[in-house]
């Protein structure tokens, strides 16, 4: 009855069928706008502990609440829709009540594909599976869980109230980017160094040097991507986007800030960290002032890498000066090989990263080699 009801309009005999099934009129209806160009968000929640949520009148989920929200004071059960499945069920045990293949989209979110859809289990801050009393929902959805955003952050506390409109009910360009800015600076939102600075948004567009200008900030709370684009001769646009979809995006590479910045601007970018070298996956070289640094990968696990950033002391500085690129290549190789993130690594205490300004290093980076790096390439093509 679920999957058949999916993608289809409010009005429709399988949609309608259903929302008999969960308690016909004895639902509260909420509805809000999203992203720009806006899609309209309804929601329909059941005192049963059901949930359906449509966007633009398409059943996008259906949500099983099997613990009571702030919403429904009741909790669905479970087993009169899957039969076998408890409310407390155990990934285990929907693996045995549910006919499709378990995945994980991530580390933390179990599914299941179904003929026709997926069913996402959410458990308790995304984890204890095996113990039982954490399931806290089903949501099946047409869309594979992962490659798009939940539905059910659609009314995210923390993101959804972020676009601003003029009186045309249009998107306010101005109040949206200040209203980004501000969730910024107070860690609501995360910046992708990969893509324009919120803060260069504006003054980059309207110097007509790039045909696309775009920032994307992170949601801390629900995982979101806010995607905002200037373009010319086009509408802007706001979207809440996942991590696969926006990579789908395009960017040209950013000019220099003395093109486009004003005074105050240029001033802050000369005193920033900027690209001198490199070699593809394995190192950059950055200069602040009249100091090197080597960002070197190396790898934590099989499944997990990461870089370290060493200021190259004056034996160093000469090596490079005789032999270049050679050496840095030597170099880290050696960082690499010397596990920089173990305490007895030689390379671990001068590994800027792990200092009290860790997280400034690795943004300063991140905006140095910002035109440089895999994720450029990519976003260039196309």
């Amino acid at each position: 009855m679920i999957l058949d009801a999916l993608a289809l309009a409010e009005r429709d005999a399988p949609v309608q069928r259903l929302m008999v099934a969960l308690g016909g009129e004895k639902f509260a209806a909420t509805e809000r706008y999203f992203g720009e160009p806006a899609v309209l968000s309804r929601r329909l929640r059941f005192t049963s502990g059901g949930e359906l949520i449509l966007h633009d009148d398409t059943l996008v989920a259906v949500v099983l609440h099997t613990v009571p929200t702030p919403s429904a004071t009741a909790a669905i059960t479970l087993s009169e829709w899957i039969p076998g499945a408890s409310n407390a069920a155990t990934l285990d045990d929907l693996k045995k009540s549910i006919d499709g293949r378990r995945r994980f989209a991530g580390f933390g979110t179990p599914y299941f594909e179904l003929g026709g859809g997926y069913a996402r289990a959410e458990f308790k801050d995304h984890r204890g599976w095996n113990d039982p009393g954490n399931l806290v929902g089903l949501a099946f959805t047409v869309e594979q869980p992962g490659l798009t955003c939940r539905p059910e952050d659609d009314n995210c506390p923390a993101c959804s109230e972020l676009l601003v409109r003029d009186d045309a009910e249009s998107l306010d360009v101005e109040g949206t980017v200040q209203a980004l800015a501000a969730a910024a600076a107070s860690g609501l939102l995360k910046e992708d160094a990969s893509w324009v600075s919120i803060g260069d948004l504006l003054p980059l567009h309207e110097s007509g040097l790039m045909g696309r200008v775009e920032s994307q900030l992170t949601c801390q709370t629900c995982r979101r991507i806010l995607c905002i684009a200037l373009e010319k001769d086009a509408e802007p646009t706001l979207s809440y986007l996942a991590l696969n979809e926006t990579r789908q995006h395009r960017l040209g590479p950013i000019p220099p800030v003395d093109k486009w910045g004003d005074a105050a601007r240029v001033a802050r970018e000369r005193d920033a960290m900027h690209y001198v070298d490199h070699e593809s996956g394995r190192w950059f070289l950055v200069e602040q002032g009249d100091q090197l640094y080597l960002d070197a990968r190396y790898v934590v696990t099989n499944m997990v890498d990461d870089s370290a950033l060493i200021q190259l002391d004056a034996a160093e500085l000469e090596q490079y000066r005789v032999a270049g690129r050679a050496y840095l290549a030597e170099l880290a190789e050696r960082i690499h090989y010397g596990s920089p993130h173990r305490e007895e690594s030689p390379f671990f205490a001068r590994d800027l990263k792990r200092g009290p300004e860790g997280a400034a290093y690795r943004e300063a980076v991140s905006k140095a080699i910002v035109n440089h790096t895999w994720l450029a390439q990519q976003r260039s093509e196309g």
